[in-house]
């Protein structure tokens, strides 16, 4: 089974993948993890990614795409794996349409973890990050004793550039820029689109999910 999810910023995507990855066995690609190794390990893809990266320019889709397929060929036809951030738009998912063939496998379903904007806003811009510690806090939902303080450490936290509520819009907004193409490309294909309401708690989404793949996919717990 080949499965991607789908997700804006703050939405618990990452954390929901690892826990299906543990019950399940599954294989988790996301490209930045490929892009990191194979910059790593100095293969052929990892020096042609870094000469973009060098040059302050986005690599493209078709290193990418060849950098997930190489990935795929290395792994077991039975191991069911998650894509995690690819594909991001529609020509990705046309090549990974292409691809997926080459190596044996086939898109078993989308799943989209959903969450109202505001909700959003607040799991992000109200993280509060202590440097020392490494402890992470938010100022709604988990906040320290004392405001700006870490417990642990007794230095003051940072509020990051990345988490600050104008770059939270901005991330959220280029989300649904290249995502609702997306979801509307699966949605008229064949391929199922499972919506998983994010606006719960970690386990109250990760048994929805489970429940949907389930019913959906036929994906149990021995990943079949």
């Amino acid at each position: 089974m080949n499965v991607i999810l789908l997700g804006p910023p703050g939405v618990g995507k990452g954390t929901q993948g690892e826990l299906l990855m543990e019950a399940l066995g599954w294989e988790r690609i996301a490209t930045g993890d490929l892009l990191r190794a194979a910059r790593r390990e100095g293969t052929e893809l990892g020096r042609k990614a870094q000469e973009y990266m060098d040059a302050g320019e986005l690599v493209p889709d078709d290193l990418i795409v060849a950098l997930v397929e190489e990935r795929l060929e290395d792994l077991s036809s039975d191991t069911g794996v998650l894509f995690d951030g690819f594909p991001r738009t529609v020509p990705q998912a046309e090549a990974l349409s292409e691809v997926l063939p080459r190596v044996g496998r086939e898109l078993g379903g989308v799943v989209v973890f959903e969450c109202p904007d505001e909700v959003l806003q607040k799991r992000i811009s109200g993280r509060r990050h202590s440097p020392d510690s490494g402890r992470v806090y938010n100022v709604y939902f988990d906040p320290p004793e004392t405001e700006g303080i870490c417990d642990e450490a007794g230095t003051p936290l940072v509020h990051r550039q990345d988490d600050r509520p104008e770059t939270v819009a901005r991330r959220l907004e280029v989300y649904k820029e290249q995502t609702a193409p997306l979801i509307r490309h699966y949605e008229n294909s064949s391929t199922p689109v499972l919506r998983i309401d994010g606006d719960q708690s970690m386990d109250e989404v990760q048994t929805a999910l489970r429940s949907a793949l389930d019913e959906e996919l036929g994906v149990g717990d021995s990943g079949a």
